[in-house]
């Protein structure tokens, strides 16, 4: 038990936190003016001024609930509990006092472990408080509590599910980095199998034809450079070690295979390659035949009623650009974010070597997906 609320005490907050956007100064404006307006509307309520000062002066304390949320909360449950000792049992009867709820929520959801135990216990003492004062039956207080329960609980279910998120993306991502890394372990043995076919056939020919030995040796430098560019590239990505799938990696022209015609139930693939795409690094390959088949694989799943989907590969300067785009009409339903697992992998293999890769809906109709890499795979 003694763990669990040590435990409990030092979880930290959830990172990244919204700050205050439009929609927290909309929500003020609009209370504010529902405050007065009930104040309006009901001249039966006690201490009605006073009532309606207190109700909207609080409302500014939403705008620091994510970034201050014990604080916030604090602010308001206090200032409301002490209101029925200043007014000798008189309570603040206002409707407009709702917005509260939002406050347990926001601290569960936000807050650090040692922030929500201590808002917990002041919402309680405040709660105490109220009941002391008013002389309320325990039953009575039933109600209040239950809700205030509901909205920590729904605040804790999401901060749950945020959590569950992140580490199924962490987990996707570091599979990407996995894959890259096995890839470029691939490039690596070919460049020093290359450099050992060299140095023999060097060795070979060395007493007979001296220039051939120096040929040889140019190639091993040039060769030795391109395996230590790869590793330090495997070298940042590799978090786990793990033995390395050997399996043989993606080309450009692999791409190809992924064409297929169309049929009733699924649309046809269109391959295009063009530009100059000579020279590649192999990483940069596997990596735009990966980003090419899981944008493909998405689009048949998702679009619906899709009649095509269009690959293009260009080569192009520096760099080299992959896009993937169909006709459906599952543009608007699939979301751009959060995003899905498989473009957050696609866009992690991009930043990995040095480019970027977006996906979104298309004007009117269709998705598309975006790939910009290095031709030389420069990792980041």
């Amino acid at each position: 038990m003694s763990g669990l609320v040590r435990s409990v005490w030092h979880e930290p907050r959830p990172p990244d936190a919204p700050r205050r956007v439009w929609r927290d100064w909309a929500l003020v404006v609009v209370l504010v003016p529902l405050a007065v307006l009930e104040g309006v509307l009901r001249p039966d309520l006690p201490w009605r001024v006073f009532s309606v000062v207190v109700t909207a002066g609080l409302t500014p304390a939403l705008l620091w609930r994510r970034t201050r949320p014990l604080e916030a909360l604090a602010v308001c449950f206090v200032t409301t509990s002490l209101v029925p000792v200043a007014l000798h049992g008189a309570m603040l009867d206002m409707y407009s006092l709702a917005y509260l709820l939002i406050l347990p929520y926001a601290l569960v959801r936000w807050g650090s472990g040692r922030e929500i135990v201590i808002g917990l216990a002041v919402m309680l003492a405040g709660a105490g408080l109220s009941v002391l004062v008013e002389h309320a039956a325990p039953a009575d207080a039933i109600g209040p509590f239950a809700v205030v329960l509901s909205t920590t609980t729904l605040g804790g279910a999401f901060r749950y599910r945020s959590r569950a998120r992140a580490r199924e993306l962490d987990q996707v991502k570091l599979l990407e980095r996995e894959q890259l890394a096995r890839e470029l372990h691939d490039t690596v043995a070919h460049h020093v199998s290359a450099m050992a076919i060299r140095a023999q056939a060097g060795l070979a020919t060395a007493a007979a034809r001296p220039d051939a030995a120096t040929d040889a040796l140019r190639v091993i430098e040039a060769e030795a450079a391109r395996a230590l560019d790869e590793m330090r590239a495997m070298v940042r990505i590799l978090r786990r070690d793990e033995p390395a799938d050997l399996t043989p990696g993606r080309h450009i022209a692999d791409i190809e295979g992924l064409a297929a015609p169309g049929g009733p139930d699924h649309p046809s693939v269109g391959v295009e390659i063009s530009g100059d795409l000579g020279g590649l690094s192999p990483s940069v390959e596997a990596a735009v035949y990966r980003i090419a088949q899981e944008a493909v694989t998405n689009a048949l799943r998702h679009a619906r009623h899709a009649t095509r989907v269009a690959v293009h590969v260009t080569g192009d300067g520096p760099s080299v650009c992959l896009r993937v785009s169909d006709d459906g009409d599952g543009g608007s339903a699939r979301p751009a974010g959060p995003a899905g697992y498989g473009i957050v992998g696609m866009a992690e293999r991009a930043d990995l070597l040095g480019g970027t890769c977006v996906a979104g809906p298309d004007p009117g109709r269709g998705w598309t997906v975006t790939a910009v890499l290095p031709r030389n795979g420069v990792a980041t």
